[in-house]
Order: C-alpha cells, then structure tokens, then sequence
C-alpha cells in the first residue's frame, strides 16, 4: 500500500509532471493547480542530458521526446573572431547510459505539451487558470487552498510551482532565487547545416555566445552577459542588440544575424541561483524542483534535475506506508546533495567567467559533475 491516496500538486512543469505521473499510474487521485490558462507556446530551448532523458523514459514519453527534439552527441567549443576556429572537440559523459544520446535540444513548449499529455492520460486532472492560495496541516493530512476557497484535504501538497514559488513562501521557506550577476539573449532561429551539436564559444563581448539545435530546421541561439535592465525592451530592440553581438563571431554565427528579427522569440532573463538549506518539507507539503533549487544552465542540469525530484519523491511514496519522518529522510538523503552539487559547480563556472579567471579549471568540473550525474538519482 502506497502512502499516499490523494494528492495536490501546485505547478505544471517537468517537476509536477514527473511526481504526478508514476502516482497517477500507480493509482493515487492527483490533482496538479496550474495558475496559466494553457500549456503555454511560447518559451525558449532547452538542453536535456542523458539523465534528463532517462527520466522522461521513465515517465513514458521518450519516444515523443526523441521524435520533436534533435539529440546529438558531443560539444564543440569554437573561439571568437571571424574565423571561429574549432578549440576542441569534446565527448560528453553519457549519463543516461548507453540507451541515450549524451544530449538533446529541443523547444521548451513542447516538452511541456507531451508532458502533460501523458499525465492526463494516466489520469491526472490537471486545473489550469488555478492557483494554490494557502495550506494547512490537519490531524490527517493538508488542506488546500486554490483561489481563496478550499478544494478539500490531502494526503500531501507538492509545491512544484517554479522559481518564485508560492507554496514555498505558505510554508515558511525564506530562501529565494537570487540574481548571480548574469544575464542571457536567447532567440529561435533556422540551423545552419553545419550545426550538429551544442557550440560554445568563451570570450568577445559575450562571456558565452553559443548554439544548440532544436530540430531539422531549428536551434535556439545565446548570449550571455552581464546582467542589465534589459527587460522594457521590445523584441526588435533585442534583435537589433543580438545582431550587433554576432558581429564578433564568426562561423554560423553569419547566417543566425542575417535571420535575427523580432520574429524569432527574444527572450532575455537573467541567471538566478538558490537551494534551500535543509529540509525541502514543512510537514505534509513539500516543495521540489526550480521551488527547491535554482542555477544558472552552464551545466544545463535544471531540468534533469526537477525530473529527478519529482520520480524519487513519487518512488518513495508508492514504496512506502506513510508520510513520516524516514520517508523524508530517505528523500532528503537521495536529493540534497545532488542538486547542491549541480547548484554549486553551475555557479562557480559563471563566478569564473565574472572574475576573468583564466586559470580555472571549468572542464574538469564540468566533467566531474557529469560522471556524478551518470549515477542513477
């Protein structure tokens, strides 16, 4: 017997799906609070590594997943200047195994579409327009609110309603994103035929100007920078900033400037990083994935890891008898210090590049991270 019948889910992304969808096969009433209207269609592209990939496999939707996204293996860095030479050409650790490419690209909408088609599929209600608006602990379980107006008691609430997460602040949780000193362009763009992996390209105007291919006919493009109050601009004043940041580099980078317009879904946020320092629950409401922790994507682990919350928090509840101490123990143990590590090496690379340390040695910790990654959550 699971230790769990009914439960809340406040959130629709990777996190909520991961944990709503094997309770939801198993049996167990779930019932995910969306504060959108939709699944949205407009977002950016995302890059999952072999252990993201894994997970979604897990959750049924890896055949989808492989037919919209573009898996590839490997990672090129390239250097500034017209001539982009070719720096290295790098193998990336598969941490997915052997069943997996070592990454893929893909657009973040979609991801999100197949998702929660897959969840109502194995019986998820998913509410959309619905925010949750307050909990509380009874004798038996959690009362939730959505709306201002209860929609009954649960056995558990999983707060995996992102970054700036309401469950977390109902229950008490002070910590919160904090900006890292970054900040990203991205923009959907047609992919040159030459680009078959992810490209990096360190140093020009840009700390990191790079490229992974979403599709046959597509990729999503960035830039990273120092952060700046970039976010009254139009998307034809963050085309014309993107256009005049190509100029530096050289290769691919010719075809992506002469097809940047306000068209291609400019995006511009900033990097942000945090992880809650001890427990992730407050009783029987518990917060995961982006609500929990937070990094910049130098590492591009943040989706791997919110899946990876959401399947071993549903793994323990299925396996166990009730929602105690050890079962949050046993959860806490396979967790924390895996996404602090991510959380950790993931900032480190970006503080590297704020101080212009030369000297640092970014691939050993990206390499290092992934083999830890390689292990199985």
């Amino acid at each position: 017997m699971a230790a769990v019948t009914k439960v809340a889910v406040a959130g629709c992304g990777a996190a909520s799906m991961a944990v709503a969808i094997p309770l939801a096969e198993a049996g167990v009433e779930v019932d995910v609070y969306e504060l959108k209207s939709e699944i949205s269609a407009l977002g950016s592209g995302i890059t999952l590594q072999g252990n993201a990939l894994r997970a979604l496999d897990r959750l049924g939707v890896w055949g989808e997943v492989r037919d919209e996204g573009y898996p590839f293996e490997g990672l090129t860095l390239r250097a500034p200047g017209p001539d982009a030479a070719v720096v290295a050409e790098l193998p990336e650790v598969g941490t997915g195994g052997p069943d997996y490419p070592a990454g893929m690209g893909m657009y973040r909408p979609d991801l999100a579409r197949i998702l929660a088609k897959r969840a109502e599929e194995v019986g998820v209600r998913i509410h959309f327009g619905s925010k949750v608006t307050g909990v509380a602990e009874t004798e038996t379980g959690v009362r939730v609110d959505v709306g201002g107006a209860s929609v009954g008691e649960f056995d558990l609430l999983v707060g995996a309603d992102g970054l700036h997460s309401t469950v977390r602040e109902l229950i008490g949780i002070e910590e919160k994103p904090e900006p890292t000193g970054m900040g990203i362009w991205r923009a959907f763009v047609p992919r040159p035929a030459e680009v078959a992996q992810s490209q990096l390209y360190y140093g020009g105007p840009a700390y990191i100007a790079g490229y992974t291919p979403t599709g046959e006919d597509s990729m999503y493009a960035f830039f990273v920078e120092d952060a700046q109050d970039r976010f009254a601009l139009g998307p034809a004043e963050g085309a014309e900033i993107m256009k005049g940041l190509c100029g530096a580099y050289g290769g691919p980078w010719n075809e992506v400037r002469e097809t940047l317009d306000e068209t291609r879904r400019i995006n511009y946020t900033w990097f942000t990083s945090h992880i809650i320092d001890g427990a992730w629950n407050r009783g029987r409401t518990v917060v995961i994935g982006d609500a929990a922790h937070s990094c910049p994507p130098t590492i591009a682990q943040g989706a791997a890891q919110a899946l990876e919350d959401g399947i071993v928090l549903a793994e323990l509840l299925l396996a166990g008898d009730a929602v105690d101490d050890p079962l949050w123990e046993a959860f806490h143990a396979r967790r924390i210090a895996r996404a602090r590590a991510v959380v950790e090496a993931s900032v480190q690379l970006g503080k590297w590049q704020l101080e212009h340390n030369r000297d640092a040695d970014a691939p050993g910790l990206i390499f290092g991270i992934a083999h830890q990654m390689a292990e199985p959550a």
